[in-house]
């Protein structure tokens, strides 16, 4: 994951400052043919580009929207693919138009002409390495994942079909998505427990008689250290 910042500070939701304890996460796309970030995140940091427009969401009320999200993944001006976090991720954002907004971190995938794979494909990635991240960062598991149009049925949300309406062109779904980022947080469960395996020795001492060594070998032995030994030096 390629994780960058640029907080919204000027957009009216940061400016409120309402704080949440995140509870789940809600994956959004922007329904828009731009892939770029620098249409939403701004002003340019140099790796972005320069909005022309200056619409991006650094403001008050884009687009007279309040409107606002945690963090958007898209292109940079080179066209490699980066997250920008737009808010704390404690921060209460405007993204799910309901209740949600109390609960979850909300973030946008900048959508493109919905056919291309291999843009599709890089940002989907991008998305699960983001939700493993915010899943460590707050203790919480694949099960607290939804999207948009799911956080609509279940009453939390406002009434949007992302990101199934890109999701399924190619071959993906919030199920897949959420298989995805549960393997990656089993992975790093695994590594973490061969991480933290370690071993300490214990000398019990040291003798300048051999005879004395032999018979505290055999005193630990008898006590059931089976693998105690004599280190000459």
């Amino acid at each position: 994951m390629n994780l960058r910042k640029l907080i919204l500070t000027e957009n009216a939701c940061y400016k409120v400052g309402k704080k949440i304890t995140p509870k789940g996460i809600m994956v959004h796309s922007t329904g828009a043919n731009n892939p770029y970030l620098r249409r939403y995140v701004g002003p340019d940091d140099g790796l972005l580009g320069v909005n022309q427009y200056n619409n991006h969401w650094n403001q008050d009320r884009p687009d007279g929207k309040q409107v606002c999200v945690h963090a958007f993944i898209g292109k940079l001006k080179d066209g490699s693919i980066a997250t920008y976090q737009t808010l704390p991720w404690d921060h209460r954002g405007w993204h799910a138009g309901g209740s949600a907004n109390d609960t979850h971190i909300g973030f946008e995938i900048c959508e493109d002409g919905l056919t291309d794979a291999s843009y599709f494909n890089t940002v989907y990635k991008e998305a699960v390495g983001l939700c493993v991240y915010l899943c460590k960062l707050y203790n919480l598991t694949e099960k607290d994942i939804i999207g948009h149009y799911e956080g609509y049925q279940r009453g939390i949300a406002s009434n949007h079909g992302d990101p199934k309406n890109w999701f399924s062109k190619h071959g993906k779904n919030m199920e897949t998505f959420r298989a995805d980022v549960k393997s990656l947080l089993n992975e790093g469960a695994k590594s973490g427990e061969t991480e933290k395996k370690k071993y300490y020795r214990v000398q019990i001492g040291a003798y300048s008689v051999k005879a004395n060594a032999e018979a505290q070998l055999a005193k630990a032995k008898k006590a059931g250290f089976t693998d105690a030994f004599i280190k000459y030096d």
